[in-house]
């Protein structure tokens, strides 16, 4: 099994399970990727990218199936080109690839900011309507066109291809950390005093790895399934992170109004220092919706599980902690 972004987040779970499971497991690096999320593993490594289709022939080459996770995950870039590289023409790259070597099963790794939501704020699913206008910034605009693009290919070359759709995974070894894991190491520190009346689904980074699995194992050729946890409010994830460090939970809340025009001083400032900005006006415009979620159907066809979002967070704040992220 070949799992592109391997050394990242979700990637390096994903390489953890599959070892458990008994697989095989190849994964793709970059020349300047850090290792030390594959250190002690048991698994081959292939220097490529998914932006260079030749490498991905190379790796490919022996691999049954293919998960491919890696992606370009930041809510604001100072090269939107590059990310719609990674994520559109790479995902582009890795069905001609496969389709080249005769793999004979993708998972694609999506998101669930490429669904739609429910204005209500009830739980969306796989189903729910859903346009590229409604993408707020690179990231989610993005990952809508590659999953497009995905889907056709699929069609087009007769590929057999999974869609997962993580929902925000938290837990250990995020050592970037991706823009939630930055949201919990920012509360942990006790930074986030202020919340906005917004939501998300938590769901633990192992659970998205076993997720995608059994969407190799069982799920239905050109089916996507979403990978969730639990939906709860911002203050609420907030106040979990506050006990779980013995710190004060957040006290006041902030009009959506009063964010946005701070999220654009930061981006502001943010192309003059090169640094990436504390808020970003893609996450001000997003925090107006609660991206609530149903798990559901990976639940009934899958087999998939998800434990309480509190153990993702404790777990998260604990490997923080124990790396030297913030002082417990």
């Amino acid at each position: 099994m070949l799992v592109t972004g391997a050394t990242g987040f979700v990637g390096s779970a994903v390489v953890r399970d599959l070892l458990q499971a008994g697989y095989r497991v190849r994964a793709l690096v970059r020349p300047t990727s850090r290792m030390d999320s594959l250190d002690g593993l048991d698994v081959e490594t292939a220097t490529g990218d998914v932006r260079d289709l030749s490498s991905l022939l190379d790796a490919m080459q022996g691999c049954d199936g293919v998960c491919h996770v890696a992606a370009d995950y930041r809510l604001w870039t100072p090269d939107a080109d590059a990310m719609y590289a990674s994520n559109v023409e790479g995902s582009r790259h890795i069905l001609q690839a496969a389709r080249q070597v005769g793999v004979k099963r993708i998972v694609y790794t999506s998101s669930v900011a490429t669904l739609g939501l429910h204005a209500d704020g009830t739980p969306a699913d796989e189903d729910t309507p859903v346009t590229l206008e409604q993408m707020i910034g690179h990231y989610k605009r993005s990952k809508f066109l590659a999953e497009q693009v995905v889907c056709d290919m699929a069609r087009e070359l007769s590929l057999d291809v999974v869609t997962v759709h993580p929902a925000a995974p938290v837990g250990p070894r995020d050592s970037k950390p991706t823009p939630t894991g930055r949201m919990v190491l920012d509360a942990a520190r006790g930074r986030m005093p202020a919340y906005v009346d917004t939501g998300l689904d938590i769901v633990h980074v192992d659970d998205v790895a076993e997720g995608h699995r059994l969407a190799y194992e069982k799920g239905t050729r050109g089916r996507h399934y979403i990978l969730g946890g639990e939906n709860l409010s911002l203050r609420d994830i907030l106040a979990q992170v506050a006990d779980i460090t013995g710190g004060r939970g957040p006290w006041l809340r902030m009009p959506h109004a009063a964010v946005l025009p701070m999220a654009c001083v930061a981006e502001a400032f943010a192309k003059v220092s090169r640094r990436e900005p504390s808020i970003t006006v893609a996450g001000a415009r997003l925090a107006r919706k609660h991206m609530y979620f149903s798990h559901r159907r990976a639940a009934d066809e899958l087999g998939y599980r998800s434990r309480p979002a509190h153990e993702a967070l404790v777990d998260a704040v604990q490997w923080f902690a124990k790396n030297g992220y913030f002082r417990a």
